[in-house]
């Protein structure tokens, strides 16, 4: 207690605000961000491929993780939201995976969320959406179809900064020479999938 005091006539000599103002301050803060700030749920989920980290927000889906590190998942979230850990919040999202998993599913049914995507990043990503399960594409293709014939090398970058890899189907272009190439999850995941949909 005679530390407190201590420390809190040193605050009022300086001008620095005292140790119950510091934590009453971040106690508002705390609230405050527990009130606006845009929620995050995520779960994890195991597949053929490996554990996913999945991810939405109130616009839709928008992380898919390959890798099964949670700490590199989480940490690759928007650290303006407020992330919660929430199976139920996720439960269709899993289930629509399950079923392409099964076979049973081949196009997904689900909000997506790329606001945080580069304009052209987008365009790319929002035509691969519409390769058909089974069929594959080249880089060239995908480039000719957004107009832009001549950019092959910014989609393939495009493609391989995917957030939701799978759900926007990233694996479904090739190289021209139809050899499989740039895929964040690893080519080995990628020749996975492509053998589940049938394209090879």
């Amino acid at each position: 207690m005679r530390g407190q005091q201590l420390s809190d006539t040193f605050h009022q000599a300086t001008g620095a605000p005292a140790s119950l103002d510091i934590t009453r301050s971040r106690k508002n803060i705390d609230e405050r961000f527990e009130q606006t700030a845009s929620p995050i749920w995520w779960d994890a989920i195991e597949s053929p491929i490996g554990v996913l980290h999945l991810a939405a927000g109130p616009h839709g889906l928008c992380r898919v993780d390959l890798h099964g590190d949670q700490a590199r998942f989480l940490a690759h979230l928007d650290p303006l939201a407020r992330t919660e850990h929430n199976p139920k919040a996720m439960g269709q999202i899993s289930t629509q995976i399950a079923e392409y998993f099964a076979r049973q599913r081949q196009a997904f049914d689900l909000p997506i969320d790329l606001e945080h995507v580069a304009p052209f990043q987008r365009r790319v990503l929002q035509m691969a959406i519409t390769i058909p399960s089974g069929t594959v594409w080249t880089y060239r293709q995908v480039a000719a179809a957004i107009s832009n014939p001549k950019a092959s090398r910014a989609v393939g970058q495009a493609l391989g900064r995917n957030p939701i890899p799978i759900i926007v189907p990233c694996h479904r272009v090739i190289g021209s020479n139809g050899n499989l190439r740039g895929y964040a999850g690893g080519l080995d995941r990628k020749r996975m999938l492509l053998e589940l949909e049938g394209a090879l």
